[in-house]
């Protein structure tokens, strides 16, 4: 199977700046979507120093089969694996020390969702609300799970779904690159299908468009680049509240 991607990225209807920021393959089949914290230009720092710093460690230990540095090595999961997580890992330390050192910066911060394209599997790590879906068929399935206040409340049973909207505290994230010194970055692999096209996408999306219509758009536009385009103009017809960032990929037959 190839994989073909699609990438896109909007300010929404609401904000002035583009804090959120997204990277799409170069040498390796990697993708990226961060969506920035902070207020002013800091949001946007972290999130562009977060994209830069995991595709940098990419380059730099594609030829290096034990490379973990500066963390200790995780032997109970495949190398490619281990290098995302200690790309994200040291994403986060670089956007924490610059934060600590420029007071303009301080309490910068940033979410980030990415995807490893293997030739058997597709590895996904994240942190923060970012999120990954998987389509396959007619089912379109969330893969990762939001690190947020409101959702903490959902699996604590503190808080009902069709209360959900209403929860005032909605958008505040408990994980998040650059918040400390270390970060907990949760992982997962998901084993793909021909066809299968996967989302990753900031919650300027999901805030705004349901899963139901999320679907029905990528079930309905072959194009990935008319896809994109498509969810980004349907988040901004619902209020486009905030930044938009919008990833797509899908297996195909060589």
């Amino acid at each position: 199977m190839r994989v073909r991607f699609s990438g896109e990225t909007h300010v929404g209807m609401k904000r002035k700046h583009n804090e959120d920021s997204f990277g799409l393959p170069d040498e390796e089949r990697l993708v990226i979507v961060c969506d920035g914290m902070g207020g002013h230009a800091s949001g946007e720092v972290a999130s562009q120093m977060a994209v830069e710093t995991v595709s940098r460690y990419f380059k730099s230990t594609q030829d290096e089969a034990e490379l973990t540095w500066p963390f200790k090595l995780d032997r109970g999961i495949r190398y490619e694996a281990n290098r995302l997580i200690v790309g994200i890992k040291l994403a986060n330390q670089l956007i924490y020390e610059a934060a600590q050192r420029k007071e303009e910066q301080h309490g910068m911060g940033t979410t980030i969702v990415a995807g490893l394209f293997l030739d058997d599997k597709v590895v996904i790590a994240h942190v923060g609300d970012s999120r990954a879906y998987r389509l396959r068929k007619e089912q379109l399935i969330q893969l990762t799970e939001d690190h947020s206040l409101l959702n903490d409340y959902l699996k604590m049973s503190r808080l009902r779904e069709d209360e959900a909207g209403k929860f005032q505290q909605k958008n505040v994230i408990v994980r998040a690159l650059g918040m400390k010194e270390s970060v907990q970055v949760d992982m997962l692999v998901d084993q793909p299908q021909l066809h299968d096209v996967y989302l990753f996408c900031s919650d300027g999306l999901t805030g705004m468009v349901p899963d139901a219509e999320i679907a029905d758009i990528l079930l309905d536009e072959r194009d990935l680049d008319r896809a994109s385009e498509r969810l980004i103009a349907a988040a901004n017809e619902a209020g486009g509240v905030d930044n938009i960032t919008v990833v797509l990929a899908r297996l195909e037959p060589l």
